[in-house]
């Protein structure tokens, strides 16, 4: 880190109000609103505060709807000299600090809003989607296959398209630095949140994306992971084709799936538009977006569950001199 830069961080939380925000936002990612909440202060303070932090490069911002979120950026987690500061701004919020000790009750407060409103959601839905859960493996044999299939290294950027539950930067939440995970559903980004608030994984967030036209730079990604959800998708090829954009030389990409199978129900009561996918098709949109298809993991029922659906895990990879791919909006 230069000495530049150095003296633009330390300019930009030497102050108390930014101080205390950016001790907040190591405990997560905030809407506006939660931040003038939690410090008692009025929306263009805290906003004006918080634009000094973003040009320091420790804060980003983005739309969701009509909410704004801020988090730490990936640079400020993933580079050591940034994150040590980040550590030392974390440890100071957990000291015995009044004004730090009410900042971390309000926070709590808010997190425990937010994770009732997930659970109203989750009890609501939570029939159709352990129906689902019946027809194949149970989930943790499915899970531990797929962190097996990532290998052994620790990456710096995971990325879960369609996150979901946010299940999958859960189960990954040891290997990586930051972790961001991509959804259409504001119900389902809720549901993210507060479950990966209850694991303690501070340094993953949840957002607002279309799965075909995402906001992040070619490239960036170590790690991208796409569980359970290309049936969904009217076209699950341009899916692959933006995984593969953003992954850097040699990232890998994890899909997981169905094989191709019969249950027809699966249209007409849960949305599925392909009833699974052959290693062939995944072989070809890999060849379509220059990656490699590596390995392929088959995880099938008993032999005696004819009506169980079986699961796939491919493991695809992109070479060292990889074509960067243009979005979809960029096409």
């Amino acid at each position: 880190m230069t000495l530049d830069l150095t003296l633009s961080v330390f300019r930009a939380i030497g102050e108390e109000t930014r101080l205390r925000i950016m001790a907040l936002l190591t405990k997560g990612e905030l809407t506006v609103s939660e931040i003038t909440t939690i410090l008692g202060q009025s929306q263009p303070r805290v906003s004006r505060h918080l634009k000094i932090l973003a040009d320091a490069g420790m804060t980003e911002r983005h739309r969701e709807g009509a909410w704004m979120f801020y988090r730490i950026t990936v640079k400020a987690q993933t580079d050591p000299s940034l994150a040590a500061i980040l550590d030392a701004v974390a440890a100071m919020s957990r000291s015995e600090d009044r004004i730090l000790v009410r900042d971390s009750e309000r926070f709590a407060q808010s997190r425990a809003a937010r994770a009732a409103q997930a659970a109203a959601y989750f009890q609501d839905n939570a029939k159709e989607w352990n129906r689902l859960r019946r027809l194949h493996l149970p989930e943790s044999d499915i899970e531990k296959r797929i962190v097996n299939m990532a290998g052994d290294d620790h990456f710096d950027v995971f990325v879960d398209l369609g996150t979901g539950t946010g299940r999958m930067l859960e189960i990954f939440a040891d290997r990586y630095e930051a972790g961001v995970g991509y959804d259409l559903s504001h119900e389902m980004l809720a549901l993210a949140r507060a479950n990966l608030e209850k694991a303690n994984v501070g340094h993953a967030q949840a957002r607002h994306g279309d799965l075909f036209s995402l906001p992040m730079e070619p490239g960036s990604a170590d790690v991208v992971c796409v569980h359970q959800v290309l049936h969904y998708l009217a076209e699950p090829d341009e899916a692959v084709r933006e995984a593969a954009r953003l992954l850097k030389p040699g990232g890998r990409l994890i899909i997981s799936d169905f094989a191709p199978h019969e249950l027809e129900f699966l249209r007409d009561e849960h949305a599925h538009r392909r009833l699974g996918f052959s290693d062939d098709e995944v072989r070809s949109w890999c060849d379509a977006s220059g990656l490699d298809l590596k390995n392929v993991e088959t995880l099938s029922p008993a032999s005696n569950e004819k009506k169980k659906l079986t699961v796939k895990i491919w493991l695809c990879e992109a070479p060292a001199d990889v074509r960067r791919l243009r979005s979809r909006s960029a096409a």
